[in-house]
């Protein structure tokens, strides 16, 4: 997979800006707040841009938040 330059896609700026407050948000939450379908992919091309991003399971649902907030 090629990843987008977070510099250049709005869609990666988002969902970065909505995970930069540390916090954590399901898949749901961010396909509504961020405006996006593919969250899966918007977080291997946030990775690939060098966000720190964990991700957890918690019963049925995903669940995400950024490590490095000060980027």
């Amino acid at each position: 997979m090629k990843a987008a330059n977070i510099d250049t896609s709005d869609r990666l700026k988002r969902v970065d800006a909505l995970l930069g407050d540390g916090r954590e948000y399901s898949t749901l939450e961010i396909m509504a707040y961020a405006r996006v379908c593919a969250v899966n992919s918007c977080i291997a091309e946030l990775r690939a841009n060098g966000r720190q991003i964990i991700c957890t399971r918690k019963g049925g649902s995903w669940y995400y938040r950024r490590e490095n907030i000060d980027v």
